[in-house]
């Protein structure tokens, strides 16, 4: 048995195993008995297996551990792939983001009560304002917080269907769209006419809107967008393609918003 794998290396094969078995990691992550951030940490090789959890995962993922652990382990073949449609067992919490509209109004509204007064808020720092309310929460609490889908586009992630909802606003009354210069360059900017219902909102999702605003509000455009390029979820994703939630969990210093290192000394 070779013992010198790396702990990148045993990530590696572990999230290929997994894949190869059909497995998403919050499944595998339930199985093994560990948090998904956890499973996430072991495929990033940001932390060791124990002899236990791999002894688990050999019988999980069907492997043997002496071919594991040897110098050319082909993934491939020790597997019997079957490809198959997996039905969401009841009580299973399903990851796909749907779109909660009035949620979505709500968290818009708020923002803009806090920041639309200041110069620099527009339609692009909203939306990455927009973008880093939803993705920490969701990596902090395994949860949407809107639904909102976004797209990975030159200028960063852009949620969708927003236009549809910023007009449906407008006409309902709720918001002002208007045009501003800006150090030369012509900005939309949006004023908000009604307030936000705070009882649409969570303690902890006001919570994470509130100290995304606090970081990152006064941030220029062009600040803002470099820095969600710098972010995993926006990296890892191909050019025009929606950005994967589950992708939160790759990221580390300084967008990770969770503690893992905590998390993993309280096992």
């Amino acid at each position: 048995m070779n013992t010198k794998l790396s702990q990148k290396e045993i990530g590696q094969r572990i999230t290929e195993l997994r894949k190869l078995k059909g497995l998403s990691q919050a499944e595998l992550a339930d199985r093994l008995k560990i948090s998904r951030p956890s499973l996430a940490q072991i495929e990033l090789g940001n932390r060791g297996v124990g002899v236990l959890e791999l002894h688990e995962l050999s019988i999980i993922l069907g492997f043997s551990l002496d071919d594991f652990m040897s110098e050319n382990f082909p993934a491939s073949a020790s597997l019997e792939i079957k490809t198959q449609v997996k039905e969401p067992t009841a009580g299973e919490r399903i990851s796909v983001p749907k779109l909660q509209v009035d949620k979505f109004k709500n968290v818009l509204l708020y923002i803009l009560e806090k920041c639309a007064g200041k110069p620099n808020v527009g339609e692009t720092v909203l939306y990455k304002l927009l973008y880093f309310a939803d993705f920490n929460y969701y990596e902090l609490y395994e949860e949407h917080l809107t639904g909102a889908k976004y797209r990975k586009l030159p200028y960063g992630p852009v949620p969708q269907k927003l236009d549809a909802i910023l007009n449906l606003m407008i006409d309902a009354g709720q918001l002002q769209r208007f045009k501003t210069d800006y150090f030369g360059l012509q900005q939309t900017r949006y004023l908000p006419l009604t307030k936000a219902d705070l009882t649409e909102l969570k303690a902890s999702e006001k919570e994470v809107i509130d100290r995304v605003i606090e970081q990152m509000s006064d941030w220029s455009a062009s600040a803002i967008s470099n820095y969600s390029h710098k972010d995993m979820p926006w990296m890892a994703s191909k050019e025009g393609a929606e950005i994967n939630y589950e992708l939160a969990f790759y990221r580390e210093a300084p967008f990770s918003v969770r503690n893992y290192g905590e998390e993993i000394e309280a096992r």
